[in-house]
């Protein structure tokens, strides 16, 4: 834990010093204030408070100033605690003993143009500042800053979204310890045929990720896809029945890790072999490679100063004209599963997604490429649903996955060489 702490100060203060002022001056806010009161956090205060801060402490307030003319950023903290070494505490309660005046105080000093607050119609990320705070920062403050308070969306929304080269470094290694968890959840040494239900698997994922030092963002969803199932209509906002696994069966898993700081989200498939068989049946491989022109027909419509709407809706009329029966809904991934950025669609919202939607995708960030494909399955006499979740990240120029993505149906039991 002081290794991971030690890292995640280092990435934070690189951040600061690299991604910040750039939002900053994109944003065109000069004087950034992030308050909170103790577990009632801001989402984007985490993101800056020292690795050894589990949350705010008291009421925190961290501000960042841009005094332009290529000057540095200059970042304070105004609070009772230690707040470390980059919002280093400035507050002297001796002589100033009002925290909300010293706050006031300072902005008349520094005599900001626009001060940021974090408060967004849209976006939660970006929506942390309490009505109890605003409505105190207004009473402290000297009437002529009122008109200057904007709402900092663009500036929160580009911090969390923007990830560093020293981050991408070690982003690699956390989706591939998830996939490695999936795997082995998607093996013998979990699943017995017969045995074994969908809710024992999410448990063993829940305990696994735990016994391993990590924590996960939300429960591990496990389901079951097969021949003489109902078809059932999609619906995510359901969680799926527990359900005995049977050889035949195509399972499908949504499972996420959160490590320094960073979330995974991936989706796979697994097939329980059939007495007999040693590899999934093509018409399911078939079904699969469906999916994965799905996910390439998304990334290639990643492009610089396009919204997620204009995303989606390029990458629908593809589906279509390759007769591809599509749903969309990938998200942005990072600090937080459901991350800062564009939303390129949601399940039920496949005409886009006001607002979230309307988010311009810009150069550095990361996303979890979340979908599905109906493919009509003759032999099950039904349509089925390959639904995919890969991380992938943006340079600016193309798409690529940070720890690959799944092209090729795992099995249970996996064939041994010497059983082929």
């Amino acid at each position: 834990m002081e290794k991971r702490a030690q890292v995640i100060d280092t990435w934070l203060e690189e951040r600061v010093d690299v991604v910040l002022p750039k939002i900053m001056n994109r944003s065109g806010i000069d004087m950034w204030l992030i308050i909170a009161r103790e577990y009632n956090e801001d989402p984007v205060i985490k993101t800056l408070l020292p690795a050894t801060w589990q949350s705010a402490r008291r009421t925190t307030i961290l501000i960042v100033y841009n005094p332009g003319e290529g000057k540095g950023l200059q970042t304070f903290g105004l609070n009772r605690y230690d707040t470390g070494s980059i919002f280093k505490t400035v507050w002297d309660k001796d002589k100033e003993p009002n925290q909300w005046q010293a706050l006031a105080d300072l902005i008349s000093e520094k005599n900001p143009n626009k001060i940021g607050i974090n408060k967004s119609e849209t976006f939660g990320l970006a929506d942390g500042l309490s009505s109890t705070h605003y409505d105190k920062l207004l009473e402290v403050l000297p009437e002529k800053y009122h008109t200057r308070l904007v709402n900092a969306e663009e500036l929160a929304l580009g911090w969390l979204e923007t990830r560093t080269d020293s981050e991408m470094m070690v982003y690699g290694n956390i989706v591939r310890m998830a996939h490695q968890i999936i795997a082995e959840g998607f093996s013998e040494k979990v699943i017995q045929p017969g045995v074994t239900t969908t809710n024992n698997v999410e448990w063993w994922y829940r305990d696994r990720i735990r016994e391993l030092g990590f924590t996960t963002w939300f429960h591990p969803t496990v389901s079951i896809q097969r021949s003489n199932s109902d078809k059932g209509k999609f619906d995510p906002s359901k969680s799926p029945n527990e359900s005995l696994i049977l050889p035949g069966d195509l399972v499908h898993v949504d499972f996420g890790i959160n490590y320094l700081r960073l979330n995974t989200d991936t989706q796979q498939h697994v097939y329980i072999l059939k007495s007999g068989e040693r590899e999934a049946p093509d018409f399911l491989k078939k079904a699969l490679k469906t999916g994965n022109r799905l996910q390439d027909i998304l990334t290639s419509n990643f492009k610089l100063g396009s919204t997620g709407n204009d995303i989606l809706k390029a990458s629908l009329e593809q589906c279509k004209k390759e007769s591809i029966r599509g749903l969309i809904y990938t998200h942005p991934i990072g600090y937080h599963g459901h991350g800062g950025g564009p939303a390129i669609g949601m399940w039920d919202q496949q005409n886009g997604v006001p607002g979230k939607g309307d988010y311009d995708l810009y150069k550095n960030t990361a996303y979890s490429i979340e979908l599905n494909a109906s493919v009509y399955i003759e032999e099950w006499n039904k349509d089925i649903r390959i639904m995919l979740e890969e991380d992938a990240f943006f340079n600016g120029e193309e798409v690529f996955y940070i720890d690959g993505r799944q092209t090729e149906l795992m099995t249970i039991p996996r064939m041994l060489s010497h059983n082929n």
